[in-house]
């Protein structure tokens, strides 16, 4: 044999040795992947809203999604789902804390994807406290330094002067809401209706004068409807931030949201003792008269709304 056809048959199979010692490529599919689940937008909501919906999508490019599942991940309690098999569900049960939700989606070739979603749940924007004769207490003070017509039956308050049997005598009225919050608030609101059918003043509109301006002012030491409901046992109040409602000619005017957030907070750092209005100038003839907590119609009953 030449040598050159010696050289070539080594060559040849060197190469056939070479190519059956390659490593072989991983048998992997380029057509069949899992699925790409998005499991929705981060979400934050507000108590009492206890409930949210939760809102999935899958891409799959070679097959079909033939199941969906919800699973929580962690949070601060175990809600439940309406339907945790479906792309979307509501769950209710939530409480104040942070919930990681995970959907897995499952396509015909046993491929499965997950997408995770933060749902944040935080305290209520605004509590509203709606006066109902058993959680408030109000007093009317009717009389002068002589004479006391007190009432303390929860049905209206008033800011007025008129007379009684030819006297002249005053009216201020003391109102409070039991149930306030633990801790400073961001804003408070008070909103005050007037009485259709007055028990006082001309009994017949609940805005009367030319001077009916009046206060309300933060009560300052402690009363009760029992020990408390004359003229002369009325308590004291602090002027300190009082505010001004303005004169009005209209027969009847509600008073939407005034503004009591810094009563309220000292209220809440110095004893719940509650509001009390009185006309600026007690001149007879004037009067504001507004629903307390009994009075019949609900819907016409004081309320404070907290922002926290």
């Amino acid at each position: 044999m030449k040598l050159t056809n010696l050289f070539a048959l080594s060559s040849l199979c060197l190469g056939v040795l070479a190519v059956g010692c390659q490593k072989e490529a991983p048998d992997v599919d380029p057509i069949h992947k899992p699925p790409v689940v998005n499991a929705g937008p981060a979400q934050t909501i507000n108590l009492p809203t206890e409930g949210v919906l939760l809102s999935g999508s899958a891409v799959d490019s070679g097959s079909k999604i033939v199941s969906w599942l919800w699973t929580e991940v962690s949070g601060p309690n175990v809600p439940t789902f309406a339907s945790e098999g479906s792309a979307s569900t509501n769950v209710y049960g939530l409480i104040i804390g942070q919930y990681v939700f995970q959907l897995t989606a499952t396509d015909t070739f046993g491929l499965t994807g997950v997408g995770m979603v933060q749902i944040t749940v935080k305290g209520p924007d605004s509590v509203v406290i709606v006066a109902n004769g058993t959680n408030s207490h109000s007093i009317e003070y009717i009389g002068n330094s002589t004479q006391d017509f007190t009432n303390a039956n929860n049905l209206e308050i008033g800011a007025e002067t008129w007379t009684i049997g030819g006297s002249q005598v005053a009216v201020r009225s003391v109102i409070r809401f039991d149930s306030l919050p633990s801790n400073p608030v961001k804003s408070a609101k008070l909103t005050l209706y007037s009485d259709p059918t007055p028990t006082t003043a001309n009994l017949s509109t609940p805005n009367f004068g030319s001077a009916n301006t009046f206060y309300i002012q933060r009560v300052s030491s402690s009363w009760t409807t029992a020990a408390n409901a004359t003229w002369a046992t009325q308590p004291s109040v602090d002027t300190t931030g009082q505010i001004l409602i303005p004169q009005t000619n209209a027969s009847s005017l509600d008073l939407q949201e005034i503004d009591v957030t810094a009563l309220v907070n000292k209220m809440i750092s110095s004893g719940n003792y509650g509001f009390e209005i009185r006309l600026q100038t007690e001149a007879i003839y004037n009067s504001r008269i507004f629903c307390a907590g009994g009075y019949s119609d609900a819907t016409k009953h004081p309320r404070l709304v907290f922002s926290n």
